[in-house]
């Protein structure tokens, strides 16, 4: 689990939890890692607006959307490779998974594994996107079909688990002049608050609809115990849920993950908030193992590359140009208006011979030197060359427009965009070291303060009896001395720390050493 550098209080932005908490996770996925945030908490506190935020006021957007910005922005910045989106969206309501972007989002879909790529959902829808407004528009479609009703705590409470997942393939050209892939992932979860039958009054559908929530959320928080606990042993209960099967990555496995726990300020959520704040802090310390998906077999840019390099090659035979062994097309620019350009030359070349036979044949017959029979064939041959420079023309012009529409969908910046966004990240950075040294004088001013009444209180302090007296210098020093182990032990492990990151480093001058000498030999033999 990552954990956030920064502490968020209760005054804190949408803007800022994003910036500290989830921002790194989504450049990561841009790196072609897999990342996953999920709103963890009591029903109704505000896991939904966390990740979605309020559509009408700019400064309240969530998560979800803050994510699509950042995405779309550093694609517009980045000329180097080609980008391809997908988003899908699902919700598991009742232990059943649902596609909320399908036709029929009641359907139940049904959980699968392959090998090499881990857990997924079979027959999922997934749209290439290639803004920020259609991604939205997916968002919209997809919130329109999840399942929300009314309870006592929450007027418009989330009777299901989502999961919207943006996968980000990317092509880049490498040193070994071949292309090559990364897929990274992002799922942004959104789970049903958990919730007790005495304050909510559920019953009937709303009843059945809280137990399975709590079901799922029970296992989850059986999985996070499981990971955490050194005597928990190797098994770890994904399988007993939906919900805990498709995170299984993004709990020990090859994903980057937030976990963001929502509570309540109302006391008679005391228990509720205390639990939240319990599995968050067990969560904090599992440990993944997060790498770059790197060459996919099941990337879908592959495909699209390999039918663009079919249409030119088509295209290119159309145009009557070479086509050699390796798929290297010879004198056809990857351009499309030279592309375009090449074609209308090749028909004008060919409107040019039909015109000159016709004047020949016109000739001919003015002369009146040419037989009806063999003017008809001539005709006949004339006109089924102009039949066919028309069809060529139309096959031409349909395999150009086939393969802009795939070079459409996938994506590539520029470099201004590029020099704007290194910009931003520029300022952004000034603004987390700004309120790094604000935070650290918070708690500096903080320790003052409270060592500035302790001791106060140890001067006005008055005692009735030299016992008294005793007894609250006892407790005191009872107290000091118990801060003074807690700072050594804290010490110890810092020096320990500070110990092995020394014997690491001693290590490597020591290799980096050997490897010297051993150069240094090879050169003077």
């Amino acid at each position: 689990m990552i954990r956030s550098k920064y502490k968020i209080t209760f005054s804190s932005k949408q803007e800022t939890i994003y910036e500290e908490t989830v921002m790194p996770i989504v450049d990561f996925v841009l790196e072609g890692y897999n990342g996953t945030i999920f709103a963890y908490g009591q029903t109704g506190t505000g896991k939904t607006f966390t990740m979605e935020g309020e559509d009408t006021v700019p400064e309240q957007g969530g998560i979800m959307p803050r994510s699509f910005e950042t995405i779309f922005k550093a694609i517009e910045a980045d000329p180097s490779k080609q980008y391809l989106v997908r988003a899908s969206y699902m919700e598991l309501y009742k232990e059943d998974i649902r596609d909320l972007l399908s036709k029929n989002p009641k359907n139940k879909l049904e959980i699968r594994e392959k090998p090499d790529t881990g857990v997924y959902v079979k027959d999922l829808c997934s749209f290439v996107v290639r803004s920020v407004k259609e991604i939205k528009e997916i968002m919209y479609t997809g919130r329109g079909n999840r399942t929300t009703a009314e309870t006592k705590m929450n007027e418009r409470s989330s009777r299901s688990h989502s999961v919207f997942t943006v996968t980000i393939e990317t092509a880049q050209m490498g040193l070994d002049m071949k292309s090559h892939i990364r897929a990274g992932k992002l799922n942004m979860v959104d789970l049903a608050g958990s919730e007790r039958q005495q304050k909510t009054e559920a019953v009937g559908i709303r009843l059945e609809e809280a137990a399975k929530i709590n079901l799922s959320l029970s296992t989850l928080c059986h999985v996070i115990s499981t990971l955490t606990d050194p005597k928990g042993g190797s098994h770890i209960p994904y399988r007993n849920s939906k919900l805990t099967r498709i995170l299984q990555d993004s709990l020990g496995g090859n994903t980057k993950t937030v976990m963001v726990a929502n509570i309540g300020p109302a006391d008679y959520n005391y228990e509720e908030s205390l639990n939240t704040i319990r599995y968050a802090n067990r969560a904090k310390n599992i440990v993944n193992k997060p790498r770059i998906n790197e060459d996919p077999k099941d990337a879908m840019i592959r495909e699209f590359q390999e039918e663009i390099m079919k249409l030119r090659e088509l295209l290119a035979q159309k145009l009557g140009r070479t086509v050699t062994k390796d798929g290297q097309i010879v004198s056809l620019d990857n351009n499309e208006q030279a592309m375009q350009k090449q074609m209308e030359e090749e028909l004008a070349k060919q409107a040019k011979e039909l015109k000159k036979k016709q004047e020949e044949i016109d000739k001919v017959e003015a002369e009146g030197a040419m037989v009806k029979e063999e003017k008809e064939k001539l005709l006949e041959a004339l006109n089924k060359q102009k039949e066919e420079q028309e069809k060529v023309k139309k096959e031409c012009e349909e395999l150009m427009a086939k393969r802009q529409q795939l070079q459409d969908r996938i994506l590539q910046g520029n470099e201004e965009m590029k020099k704007a966004r290194e910009k931003e990240q520029e300022k952004i950075k000034k603004a987390r070291e700004k309120l790094t040294k604000v935070q650290e004088q918070r708690v500096k001013m903080a320790e003052k303060i409270k060592k500035t009444e302790e001791q106060e209180s140890d001067i006005v302090q008055k005692f009735s009896s030299l016992q008294e007296e005793l007894d609250y210098k006892t407790k005191k020093i009872t107290e000091m001395h118990s801060r003074c182990k807690e700072a050594q032990a804290e010490l110890d492990e810092r020096n320990e720390e500070f110990r092995k990151q020394n014997e690491d480093l001693f290590k490597s001058v020591r290799e980096y050493k050997m490897e010297l000498e051993l150069k240094q030999l090879v050169i003077h033999c």
